[in-house]
């Protein structure tokens, strides 16, 4: 069985990536909440943040891959990260994903 997100990596769903390298690819969200909203994924599998190995490599990556996308798409100046880890963060695809939001003025907490 294989995630959505899993299936975009392998090409066998349709997005429309932005950024990609060896360890991570990123992708326009396909309900997006900003003008800019872009998920940052690693290519491995790895359920929620509280998966992701600790010894940091693969969070740097991810990490790069951000700020590369929020560069691209000229927010540099002003964007959000949001990692939801579990259900009761919101999460709803259990594949680790950083949305970079942007385009707009972003506020914590919305509201």
């Amino acid at each position: 069985m294989s995630c959505i997100f899993c299936q975009i990596i392998q090409r066998e769903a349709p997005a429309d990536i932005v950024y990609e390298d060896e360890q991570v690819i990123a992708f326009y969200d396909i309900r997006p909440q900003a003008p800019v909203h872009v998920l940052v994924v690693p290519k491995r599998h790895i359920p929620t943040f509280h998966d992701l190995p600790p010894e940091g490599e693969l969070l740097a990556a991810l990490v790069k891959a951000a700020q590369e996308v929020a560069q691209r798409e000229k927010i540099e100046e002003g964007y959000l990260l949001v990692v939801n880890c579990g259900a009761q963060a919101g999460q709803t695809v259990y594949h680790l994903h950083i949305h970079v939001l942007g385009g707009r003025p972003m506020r914590w907490p919305p509201g």
